[in-house]
C-alpha cells in the first residue's frame, strides 16, 4: 500500500516512529515523500500517489486504455492551468483549462493501486483534437483500435463533450467522419 509522508507519518505514529520503521524495514522510502509497506511498486502508481491531482491522459492514457501497444517514453499527466510546474523528467506535463480538466477524468485499478485517467470517450475527442499533432501512424492505430470498440463506448458522452470543447463542430465533423 502506498502512503504519502502526511499518511505515513499518521500510520506510525510520529516522525521518529516512521524513520524506525523505515531503519528496520518494515516500511520502504520509495521516493521523497512516497512510502510503501512493500519494497516495490510500479512507477506509475508512485507518480499518481504523487501528484495526486493530476490525471493521465495524452498517449500514456491511450496505452493503458489499450488502444495502442507503443509505449510512451514519459508518463503525460494533465493538470489545471493554474497548476505549478512539475519538474520530474519522467513526466510530461499538459495543462489543461479549468473548465475543461475534470471531464471524463475516472478512477481505475491498474496493479493493485488507484490511478486518475481520462475515460476512453474523452480520449477519443482528445485524439480528434491533436490529429495534426501526433506521428500519423500512431494516430491510425489508435483511431483503428476505436472503431473496433466504437460499440462499447458512450456516444452520448462523446457529443457531451465534444460540445464543451472549442471548434465543437469540426471534432463533430471528424468524429462522423471517421470514427463512425
Amino acid at each position: 500500500m502506498l502512503m504519502s509522508y502526511v499518511e505515513a507519518e499518521k500510520e506510525y505514529g510520529s516522525q521518529y516512529q516512521l524513520a524506525r520503521a523505515v531503519a528496520e524495514g518494515r516500511v520502504y522510502k520509495l521516493e521523497d515523500g512516497i512510502y510503501s509497506e512493500n519494497s516495490y511498486e510500479p512507477e506509475l502508481s508512485i507518480i499518481m500517489k504523487k501528484y495526486p491531482k493530476a490525471v493521465l491522459a495524452g498517449e500514456s492514457a491511450y496505452y493503458y486504455h489499450n488502444l495502442t501497444d507503443v509505449i510512451p517514453e514519459k508518463y503525460d499527466l494533465a493538470t489545471s492551468s493554474k497548476a505549478s510546474k512539475i519538474t520530474d523528467p519522467r513526466i510530461r506535463q499538459i495543462y489543461v483549462r479549468e473548465d475543461l480538466f475534470p471531464l471524463g477524468a475516472v478512477t481505475e485499478e491498474h496493479e493493485g493501486n488507484p490511478i486518475r485517467i481520462y475515460d476512453k470517450e474523452r480520449m477519443l475527442i482528445e485524439l480528434l483534437r491533436s490529429k495534426n499533432s501526433m506521428p500519423y501512424d500512431l494516430y491510425k492505430e489508435i483511431l483503428t483500435n476505436y472503431r473496433m470498440i466504437i460499440s462499447n463506448l458512450q456516444l452520448w458522452r462523446i457529443q457531451e463533450y465534444a460540445t464543451e470543447f472549442p471548434k465543437s463542430k469540426m471534432i463533430s465533423k471528424a468524429l462522423d467522419s471517421e470514427v463512425l
